[in-house]
C-alpha cells in the first residue's frame, strides 16, 4: 500500500469534498449535535467566547454560535471552511483557515468554551503534540471556563480480521469504506471512495495516520495541567471527556 498523506492533504484532495455528505441529512446532524451539547452541559449565554478546534463544516460551531456564544472556528481544509461560511449565515463566528495548534493566536479574550470534537484529537501528528494542545488549552482557558473532547477510541477495541472494513455511507451514486490498520501507536484509516460515472464506477482511495489515543492517559494530562475532569466515558467506541478550570478564588 501506498504510503499515508497528512491529515490536510487528505482532507483537501480526498475527504473534504464529500464529509459533510458522510453524515447524511445536514439538519439531522445539525440536531444530533446540538443534543449532544445539551447532554454535556453547553447552556444557552449571551456574549461569551467558545473555540471550535477542528471545525470543518461547522457541526458544532453552528449549534454553539446559536446558543449564544462568539465562536472562533480553526480548520485546514478550505473546502470544509467554505460550506461553513455558507451555512452560518449572520451567526458570530470569525472562521479561521489554519493549524489548530496555534489557535491561541486567534484569540481576543480568554474564552470560556473550547471544544475538539468528532475524532479531531486524533489527527494530531504526535503524543507530545497532544500533550502541548492540552497545555495551550489550560493557559488559555477562562476560569470557570469548560473544556470537551470526544476521540474514537483505538486503545480498548481493537478491529480483527474483515471487521476492519468499515461501511461508512452509501447511496446510489457514492459509496464511502473505510479499512483500519493497526500499528503500535497509532491505526492508518484508508479511505476507499466508489462514485459512478458515465462510464462506471470508480474508485479513490487515500489514507492518513490516526493516534491511538488512551483515555485515561488523556485525563491524566488534563489533570496535569489543571483542568478537573467532571465527566470521563466511553459510548459506541467514543470517548468523551468533560473538564473544567476552577474559578479563581
Amino acid at each position: 500500500m501506498s504510503a499515508p498523506q497528512s491529515v490536510q492533504q487528505h482532507y483537501n484532495t480526498h475527504l473534504g469534498s464529500i464529509y459533510s455528505w458522510t453524515l447524511g441529512d445536514t439538519e439531522t446532524a445539525y440536531e444530533r449535535s446540538r443534543d449532544f451539547l445539551k447532554s454535556v452541559g453547553v447552556l444557552a449565554t449571551k456574549g461569551q467566547l467558545a473555540v471550535d478546534l477542528g471545525c470543518g463544516f461547522g457541526l458544532h460551531s453552528i449549534p454553539v454560535a446559536q446558543l449564544g456564544y462568539q465562536v472562533v472556528a480553526i480548520d485546514l481544509c478550505p473546502e470544509l471552511l467554505q460550506a461553513l461560511r455558507a451555512w452560518m449565515e449572520t451567526l458570530p463566528i470569525v472562521v479561521v483557515e489554519a493549524d489548530l495548534m496555534e489557535f491561541d493566536r486567534y484569540l481576543s479574550a480568554k474564552p470560556n468554551l473550547v471544544v475538539c470534537l468528532g475524532d479531531t484529537l486524533t489527527h494530531l501528528d504526535s503524543l507530545e503534540s497532544v500533550q502541548a494542545l492540552l497545555a495551550k488549552i489550560s493557559s488559555n482557558l477562562a476560569s470557570g471556563g469548560r473544556l470537551i473532547l470526544t476521540f474514537r477510541d483505538y486503545v480498548g477495541t481493537e478491529l480483527k480480521d474483515s471487521a476492519r472494513f468499515i461501511p461508512v455511507r452509501s447511496t446510489d451514486e457514492r459509496i464511502l469504506t473505510c479499512f483500519l490498520e493497526y500499528c503500535d501507536n497509532s491505526v492508518i484509516v484508508h479511505d476507499l471512495v466508489h462514485e459512478r460515472t458515465p462510464s462506471g464506477w470508480q474508485q479513490r482511495v487515500s489514507s492518513y495516520r490516526k493516534l491511538r489515543l488512551n483515555r485515561d492517559w488523556v485525563a491524566t494530562i488534563l489533570a496535569n495541567h489543571g483542568i478537573s475532569v467532571v465527566r470521563h466515558e466511553i459510548v459506541r467506541g467514543m470517548v468523551t471527556i468533560v473538564g473544567e478550570k476552577p474559578e479563581k478564588i
